[in-house]
């Protein structure tokens, strides 16, 4: 589990590709000091497990499905990346959060400053713009956000000064394709509010009933 609070930037030294995975070699100077072999690490959102440590460098596999989900194969040597390591039990949430299994991909669209902020334009399917809610969270490469506007087709967020030089966000530009997570609470809320089948359930004689608005509304959750 993460934060989406970024710990380090960085610098991909290699990435072999195999038939359909490939290997990350990547250089950290900042959160190498305690991680282990299997420990799990958010690379550009996507939660990897160290599988070498040589120094201030971590490789880890990177399997086909993860390829074809995220922009990790895009990688190449001199790529930077954004790093957490999974959050201690007992550690600050300064985020939200992320568990680092994305949802899809999202493409830059435009940036536009106003003040001392950045304003990023992102496009993305509609099955992850569906979980999108102003002034909700979402992950953009493994960065916890908040949402400031979402239609049907794109939505914005604001960058403050912190987040642009502790990131590689801005290091970005129009067309470069982001991971996105949306908002886990979000998506099992869908799941129980639409999915219901009795023959699954073998004991609860109320199964198939399913979790509705009147049945929150009711409970004075709505």
């Amino acid at each position: 589990m993460f934060t989406g609070i970024i710990e380090d930037v960085g610098t991909v030294k290699s990435i072999s590709h195999g038939a359909s995975s490939a290997i990350l070699t990547i250089i950290s100077s900042k959160i190498m000091s305690d991680v282990k072999i299997g420990d799990s690490i958010a690379v550009n959102g996507v939660c990897l497990t160290a599988r070498t440590i040589k120094g201030n460098e971590f490789t880890a596999d990177v399997m086909a499905e993860t390829l074809r989900r995220s922009s990790l194969g895009s990688l190449k040597a001199g790529s930077k990346v954004n790093l957490e390591r999974a959050m201690l039990a007992g550690g600050r949430f300064g985020g939200h959060i992320v568990s680092g299994h994305i949802d899809g991909t999202g493409v830059i669209k435009s940036f536009k400053e106003e003040d001392n902020a950045v304003w990023v334009e992102i496009g993305a399917d509609k099955k992850i713009l569906r979980f999108i809610i102003e002034k909700g969270s979402i992950a953009i490469d493994g960065i916890s956000l908040t949402v400031a506007f979402v239609d049907d087709s794109v939505f914005k967020v604001s960058i403050i000064p912190h987040t642009a030089s502790e990131t590689t966000l801005l290091t970005k530009k129009p067309g470069d394709i982001v991971n996105l997570e949306n908002d886990i609470i979000g998506k099992y809320v869908e799941k129980l509010l639409t999915h219901s089948d009795v023959e699954d359930v073998q004991d609860d004689s109320s199964a198939g009933a399913g979790l509705t608005m009147e049945t929150l509304i009711g409970s004075g959750f709505l």
